[in-house]
């Protein structure tokens, strides 16, 4: 099932050519880093809560 919704597409659209312009290789870069940095951070986090529950469980 698809549908087509034009003004949707059309905000999108504009949404997306609006922001591309204004984008810079030093904001993609940082913006990876920290969202490896969280991505890191949150797993290691679970992890130790996981080992401290499991601890106390027992």
């Amino acid at each position: 099932m698809t549908t087509s919704n034009p003004k949707l597409m059309g905000t999108v659209g504009g949404t997306f050519l609006s922001v591309v312009p204004n984008l810079h290789s030093e904001d993609v870069l940082k913006t990876v880093l920290l969202a490896a940095v969280g991505a890191i951070v949150s797993f290691g986090i679970s992890m130790m809560l996981k080992f401290v529950i499991k601890k106390y469980k027992r």
